[in-house]
């Protein structure tokens, strides 16, 4: 039964984008794109936040690292295209270098002061990609980097549509693929790393870092090893970002997008993969569904009352604050922590 629900799944998930494509529209393929983006982001975050509880306000920055990873080795702006096979890989290894360089200054910080630094490196690393255009031009400053190469294997690449057997596959359908089995890719790691020696040694810093301490865990090792393997699932998304959409700029990297990421996470299920990859999909498809509320104003009332951008926030937030209040542990929350805010623990444990 589980090999026929397994294969039930991925029948599904091959379908999805082309039922999509009839029913909604080729808008909505590109939403459910750029939610398994999202989802290899918050997967990537909940492993710092999630399993080791290391409160990161600025992961968009390695999101910026792996995008510019690529998109300099990859456009004219050197005029160098290497493969997208060394690409990806470069920029989780560039992410993960930078997710050292992050956590090392901080393994004493906790909390409230953990959050401020992290918040400025991610401001940083926006400012010093906007600003990096003179004396030598290294980033293209403000105006970003064009012409990225998408990803391609010799003569097919996926920026182009395809006809099969009479079928077209346009390029938004090649990406969700490729997105699609990194997604599933870092699933797998984030669960085999939740059930491993290193995954519980992360819950126990989570926890009570003094009493992992005690115990023998190198809280040191295991927060940087945190910082580098999360940042290093942001720099394949990165990667992926950038040669689907063909040109990056820091306005894509904006701090707004850092706290997204980390409310797909809390919402969805801090600590619990399947609730960050639930977080990740309707956070990602909620605030474009909401964009429907100007016509239903036009609809019902017969005028546009409320600038339908305004609305569209405005109820986004208002969702926000009723999931907290009814679902404070998430949407679908790991075991422990329902544990732990239900009160404290089932019948017969010792508080």
């Amino acid at each position: 039964m589980r090999w026929l629900g397994c294969i039930a799944v991925a029948a599904l998930l091959i379908a999805l984008p082309f039922a999509v494509d009839v029913v909604l529209g080729r808008a909505w393929v590109r939403i459910i794109d750029v939610a398994l983006l999202f989802v290899l982001l918050g997967l990537g975050l909940n492993i710092v936040v999630g399993f080791a509880g290391l409160l990161d306000l600025g992961y968009i920055a390695f999101f910026a690292v792996g995008a510019y990873s690529y998109a300099l080795l990859a456009s004219p702006q050197f005029d160098l295209h290497w493969s997208f096979l060394v690409l990806l890989p470069l920029g989780a290894f560039v992410a993960g270098v930078f997710g050292v360089l992050l956590g090392a200054p901080t393994l004493r910080l906790r909390g409230d002061y953990l959050a401020i630094v992290t918040l400025g490196f991610g401001e940083i690393i926006r400012i010093f990609l906007n600003n990096l255009n003179r004396p030598y031009n290294i980033t293209n400053g403000p105006q970003g980097i064009t012409l990225i190469d998408p990803l391609a294997v010799g003569e097919f690449a996926l920026n182009r549509s395809y006809t099969i057997a009479g079928f077209t596959l346009a390029p938004v359908h090649s990406y969700y693929f490729v997105f699609l089995a990194c997604a599933v890719a870092a699933i797998l790691v984030s669960l085999r790393l939740e059930d491993s020696r290193i995954g519980r040694a992360w819950i126990a810093i989570r926890e009570d870092e003094l009493a992992a301490s005690a115990m023998g865990i190198n809280t040191r090792n295991l927060k940087l090893l945190a910082f580098a393997m999360g940042a290093s699932f942001g720099g394949v998304a990165g990667g992926l970002f950038a040669s689907f959409q063909g040109f990056v700029s820091p306005e894509s990297f904006a701090l707004l997008d850092s706290f997204m990421v980390l409310c797909m996470v809390v919402l969805g299920g801090m600590g619990n993969v399947g609730g960050v990859v639930l977080g990740a999909a309707l956070l990602t498809a909620l605030p474009e569904a909401l964009r429907y509320a100007g016509p239903l104003q036009k609809e019902w009332l017969g005028e546009i009352y409320v600038d339908p951008s305004d609305l569209r926030m405005l109820l986004f937030g208002l969702a926000l604050v009723l999931m907290m209040l009814l679902r404070p542990a998430g949407l679908w929350p790991s075991t422990m922590r329902r544990r732990e805010l239900a009160g404290g623990g089932e019948p017969g444990v010792v508080r």
